[in-house]
């Protein structure tokens, strides 16, 4: 399955209202980001925002999931135009973009992903998202209906916009960062704050009215039922480091609490 048929299954599955289960890969690993792909989840996120790795630890990433049955999404530092192309030209299948607070910002972000006349994303054959040039005219032609564009909705600017920004033409998933989202009302962490939750019944609005797919890192693996209920589908649960950290953790301290003293 090349680049745009691995996108373009995930595309249509999200459209048909499938949950697509993601992850997020923070440590810059090609082999924890096989590990990952291969767990089961539908996508896997690397994270140039706050991740360890950088472009280079990227595309090692991405051809390590080419071999899993998870899609490869890329978490940019911003809507730049030049940060979006060289991502996705080693072959992302999707795009998340960071803090996008306006209509004007979605909009950057949606032209960012597609060739000109709909974006301004540039024109290279030898790279690897279109096989170094062997599978340019395919790519060049599906591309703009197989590839993700998902912004990300995590501060009060965002909610206040969410209709404008729902309604950008090229924007397929709002996106809700929980923690970033309580920290811009004030409440870190208050999930359940009054605050927090009219944030997101806003953002649930404002997909519902414009059709676009509703995402979330659960803040909790046991939140699943209380999002997907409010028809959330693009759903993301752990990230490598986080299990590898809670998981030694907690095998360190079984063992220590068997070494008690005779």
């Amino acid at each position: 399955m090349n680049i745009q048929q691995k996108s373009s299954a995930l595309k249509r599955r999200l459209a048909a209202g499938d949950t697509v289960l993601g992850c997020f890969l923070s440590l810059g690993s090609s082999l924890a980001s096989e590990l990952m792909g291969n767990a089961g989840y539908d996508w896997a996120l690397v994270d140039l925002e706050h991740g360890a790795g950088g472009e280079t630890e990227a595309l090692h990433q991405m051809q390590a999931l080419s071999g899993t049955p998870a899609a490869a999404i890329v978490r940019v530092e911003s809507n730049a135009r030049q940060r979006v192309h060289r991502v996705l030209d080693i072959g992302a299948h999707g795009i998340m973009f960071p803090r996008i607070d306006s209509a004007e910002e979605a909009l950057a972000a949606a032209a960012a992903m597609h060739y000109p006349p709909l974006g301004v994303r540039g024109v290279a054959f030898s790279n690897r998202a279109c096989e170094y040039g062997s599978n340019f005219r395919p790519y060049l032609e599906e591309s703009d209906k197989a590839l993700l564009t998902i912004v990300q909705i995590e501060t009060r600017a965002a909610v206040e916009n969410v209709d404008a920004i729902a309604g950008t033409a090229g924007v397929d998933v709002l996106f809700i960062g929980p923690s970033d989202l309580s920290h811009s009302y004030g409440v870190l962490g208050q999930f359940d704050h009054p605050d927090f939750c009219e944030a997101i019944e806003r953002t649930v609005a404002a997909a519902k009215r414009y059709r676009k797919s509703l995402g979330i890192l659960l803040p909790k693996p046991g939140d699943f039922a209380r999002y997907h209920d409010l028809g959330f589908r693009f759903i993301a649960s752990g990230s490598d480091a986080v299990l590898l950290n809670n998981t030694a953790r907690a095998l360190v301290k079984s063992i220590r609490e068997m070494c008690v003293p005779v």
